[in-house]
């Protein structure tokens, strides 16, 4: 029974939550009992474990209600031995293993679920295992080294990070001032110009008008140089140098240089506005005129831009509006053209018409020859034709019957692909639940203790199945014995009955009625049969008695492996827990 149990509690323990310690139906408790075979059903029928508790309620009454829904229910899987609430809360050891072993049994082999919860179990194992592997791997940095944390934890509010305090608050809101500025000067020039330029906000537009800036400057800035070395003012050096520094840039003026139409007019507006002559000072008294005459000649170019952008925008529109007009004429020249050509052909036939009326007998005779001879051709063509035609008909018809054959053909092929395609998507996914099955046994069988090998496993499966047919040969021959002994028993007693029937007859042909010596003999004879039917039935009822002195001897043995001294005070101890429970409700009521 030891194997038979380790056997039992390896399969409870892939589908509950059985404890280390116990290797042995004996040490099942009722609550391990209960659990184990709700967890059985649960695997077994789904819906049918999925209303039971897996452990015992603290009433009495409870209790026996779970005892009997649950031997219902092992009842409805099919289970044919006596089944109680008994079986539960005071389980003999006999009965818990009949009732395991069926359960067992009836596990399905290898079902989906119980390898889904393995693998998914193993793999969250090693997903566990990967990530702290992954952290223990990752060194350590101190909070101030990490920069959201830093910001988040360790920054000082800005009121105390500077030491001149009174100015903070002009200081954020000067700040908050100019970025929304910025944000809306940026919104507004976007809104006006920037979405009637076709480009992105944040590359294209922004680049041209960098790009456009740029230019500008390095003209100004051509033009003061020009102007310095004119006067010959030492600051035509340092000017020069800043233009060589914009030209280095100059190379990303031209990156804008393909687009649309309103890209290459506004390209050639702002050449031209390149190219005129701007007004420049003969002199530059001071450092701050020149910053003035410079403010006021950008905001007059800005202006000008300004000016430039909105002829551009009106020039646009007037454009597309034309093009529209454009496309409108000539939908109509096209309209009327076609018209024009019906009404030609119109008066082609009836030019001809008005050209046959003069001579309309002639031509009438003509017309009806003519007709008379394209319904004879047409005749002719039309048997023609049918001689042509049956067997082009027999042909289609032959070649539709192929056709067909092979359309059925293909079906029957293609369902044949379809279901080889399923078997081959089922093989695949059991080759994988196989694959994670047999990486969970070799990272189970790495994890075993490697000194106890398999061959001592092996020796003690093949002395269990040696002893297994062991017993077997010697059941069969104490069979075979018993049947020979029941065959000799009954030859000898046929064979006792026709001695008897002998010689009772030989008996009394001797006239037994009239010789005394005779008639002893006789009563003789029917004493000792007599006496060796008693003998017989004696011996019988003695190997009577001893078998049921040895089934009694059994179910002594029996009722002493169920516990029922132990069972009988658990009885004891409910019933009284029972009584008080009702009159704890009978106070209530």
């Amino acid at each position: 029974m030891e194997e038979v149990d380790k056997i039992l509690i390896h399969a409870l323990k892939q589908v509950g939550d059985v404890p280390e310690e116990v290797d042995s139906v004996k040490l099942f408790s009722s609550e391990l009992v209960v659990e184990a075979v709700v967890s059985c059903l649960r695997v077994i029928d789904p819906g049918l474990g999925q209303g039971l508790p897996t452990s015992l309620p603290p009433g009495m009454s409870a209790r026996f209600r779970v005892g009997m829904s649950l031997a219902q229910a092992c009842q409805d899987i099919g289970y044919k031995g006596e089944l109680g609430y008994q079986t539960f809360l005071y389980s003999s050891e006999p009965e818990i293993r009949s009732l395991l072993m069926f359960l067992v049994e009836k596990l399905p082999r290898g079902s989906a679920e119980s390898s889904d919860q393995s693998t998914k179990s193993m793999l969250l194992h090693k997903g566990i295992a990967a990530a702290m592997k992954a952290e223990l791997a990752v060194p350590w940095l101190p909070l101030n080294c990490r920069e959201r944390e830093y910001h988040r934890d360790l920054l000082p509010p800005v009121t105390c990070q500077i030491s001149h305090q009174p100015g903070v608050v002009s200081s954020l809101l000067e700040q908050h001032t100019a970025e929304c500025s910025a944000a809306q000067e940026w919104n507004h020039e976007w809104n006006n110009q920037g979405l009637l330029s076709r480009l992105t906000p944040h590359q294209e537009y922004r680049l041209r008008k960098r790009c456009r800036l740029r230019q500008r400057i390095e003209e100004q800035l051509r033009s003061a140089a020009q102007s310095s070395s004119d006067t010959g003012s030492h600051s035509a050096s340092d000017l020069s140098d800043l233009l060589q520094t914009f030209k280095g840039h100059s190379s990303n003026a031209h990156m804008l240089t393909k687009g649309s139409h309103f890209n290459h007019t506004q390209k050639f507006t702002f050449t031209q506005e390149a190219a005129a002559p701007c007004p420049l000072p003969q002199s530059l008294p001071s450092e701050g005129n020149n910053q003035l005459h410079q403010q006021e000649e950008l905001s007059s170019l800005q202006q000008q831009l300004q000016q430039l952008c909105s002829d551009v925008d009106q020039l646009t529109t007037e454009l597309k509006h034309r093009s529209v007009t454009t496309a409108q004429v000539l939908n109509d020249i096209n309209k009327r053209d076609r018209e024009n050509e019906m009404k030609r052909d119109q008066i082609q036939v009836k030019k001809k018409t008005m050209d046959l009326l003069p001579h309309a007998e002639e031509n009438l005779h003509k017309i009806q020859a003519l007709v008379e001879t394209s319904a004879k051709r047409v005749l002719s063509l039309a048997a023609q034709w049918e001689k042509h035609r049956a067997p082009l008909i027999e042909e289609n018809r032959r070649l539709k019957e192929i056709c067909r054959i092979q359309d059925m053909e293909s079906s029957g092929k293609l369902s044949e692909i379809r279901s080889l395609h399923d078997k081959i998507t089922v093989c695949t996914e059991e080759a994988k639940k196989k694959e994670e099955t047999y990486k969970q046994l070799v990272s189970e069988l790495e994890s075993l203790p490697q000194d106890v090998s398999r061959s001592a496993y092996t020796q003690r499966i093949l002395e269990i199945v040696s002893n297994i047919k062991k017993q077997k040969e010697e059941i069969f021959k104490i069979l075979s014995d018993t049947k020979e002994l029941q065959k000799e028993i009954n030859n000898l007693t046929g064979k006792l009955d026709r001695t008897f029937a002998v010689t009772d007859e030989l008996i009394f042909k001797q006239d037994a009625k009239r010789d005394e010596s005779v008639r002893k003999s006789y009563k003789h004879l029917a004493a000792l049969h007599e006496n060796c039917n008693q003998l017989i039935q004696t011996i019988e009822d003695t190997g009577s008695i001893l078998r049921e002195i040895r089934d009694l001897e059994e179910q002594i043995e029996s009722e002493n492996g169920n516990k029922t001294v132990a069972n009988l005070e658990r009885i004891l101890e409910d019933y009284k827990a029972i009584r008080q429970e009702n009159s704890v409700l009978a106070a209530k009521v």
